[in-house]
């Protein structure tokens, strides 16, 4: 069996550093925020090229933070993409705004910056645009319009630690960048974790005092805030794995290189990077009408896979109140019902790679 993703190996591979690491922390006695906490957000914020980190307790707190911290709540609108997992849109609606989704490139999965400027309206404060499966969306002309229009940019970045843009790390091109530690991330702790980046300190700031329920000095609360704050035993075990992240994302594009090239005579639709992207391979995603069959026979050949995703946003019970009919987002549609993701992580071997794309091939054939 070739598992979708081993999440034991790496702790196996970075097992003394982990433990003298968590050991660290239970011996200082400082089990809230702390100076493994600070320590982490300046390695992070060094690592993304941005000035600040604030360290928070898992991604979705990221962006709904990120939006408090904009004063972005009810009435407001926020441009969103139709193609991604849910958290992006239920950070919109835990502060009473309205997503607005915008359909992706068929090609990258990414959000089109082309029909972004129809969707913008006088409600609209902020474009949320996600990288997903580690590649980045086209951010310059992004930006352009959210000057354009006054309008704040908040990247959702939870699959793309390390991914560069034009040559520059994903960390501070938008007002404010927000990460994912899940433990399946190319980054991830040993439970949930996430934090922002940003060059502006005024925003880091006020998410430091979000998260920590509106305060900066212990009881005076300055505004109302949330408890959401970075574990320090999370932070210990990144601040470890930072020191891989480099090297896992080197082997995870070798495998997506496997990928490529051995599946390129397929009738798979497989990932297209354009010339201005780095990504990291958080995922390999490939497309077929039969993608449900093609997952079965894999699973029958001992290949682990994995659906990103199999419901859209707009098709969740969740925001059925919102009367997003199917058909008009077809792309979104489209793709939830096709993509597959194949095995990858930094610890598939090029020989499992190999052995996935003759299964792939022949499970295609």
């Amino acid at each position: 069996m070739i598992p979708f993703l081993d999440l034991g190996a790496a702790y196996r591979e970075l097992k003394t550093g982990i433990d003298a690491a968590i050991h660290r922390v239970l011996d200082s006695g400082m089990y809230i925020l702390g100076p493994e906490v600070e320590a982490f957000e300046q390695e992070w914020a060094v690592y993304c090229e941005a000035d600040f980190a604030v360290g928070l307790a898992n991604g979705l707190d990221a962006l709904t933070l990120a939006l408090r911290a904009l004063d972005i709540g009810a009435g407001d609108e926020v441009i969103v993409p139709s193609n991604t997992y849910i958290a992006t849109w239920l950070a919109v609606t835990a502060v009473g705004a309205r997503p607005v989704p915008v359909e992706p490139g068929p090609a990258t999965h990414n959000i089109d910056p082309a029909r972004i400027a129809a969707a913008i309206t006088p409600a609209t404060k902020a474009l949320l645009p996600v990288h997903l499966y580690g590649q980045p969306a086209d951010l310059d002309p992004i930006l352009a319009l959210a000057r354009q229009h006054g309008l704040a940019v908040i990247e959702d970045a939870a699959q793309a630690h390390g991914a560069r843009y034009k040559g520059r790390r994903i960390g501070s091109h938008g007002d404010v960048v927000c990460w994912s530690f899940y433990p399946g991330k190319n980054l991830g702790a040993m439970g949930d974790g996430g934090a922002i980046t940003t060059n502006n300190p005024q925003l880091a700031d006020r998410i430091r005092m979000l998260r920590n329920y509106g305060s900066s000095v212990k009881y005076v609360n300055e505004i109302e805030g949330v408890n959401s704050r970075l574990d320090p035993i999370q932070a210990a075990v990144l601040r470890v794995k930072m020191q891989s992240l480099d090297a896992w994302t080197d082997r995870r594009r070798a495998i997506a290189a496997v990928y490529t090239d051995g599946l390129r005579e397929t009738e798979l639709a497989l990932p297209h990077v354009p010339a201005w992207a780095d990504p990291v391979w958080h995922l390999y995603v490939v497309r077929t009408p039969d993608r449900d069959g093609l997952q079965k026979r894999l699973a029958e050949a001992g290949v682990g896979t994995l659906i990103h995703y199999p419901i859209p946003p707009h098709l969740q019970n969740a925001y059925a109140g919102m009367g997003i009919a199917p058909d008009q987002l077809p792309l979104a549609r489209d793709l939830a019902s096709e993509v597959i993701s194949l095995p990858m992580g930094p610890h598939l071997s090029l020989g499992d790679a190999e052995r996935v794309v003759a299964a792939v091939r022949a499970a295609a054939a």
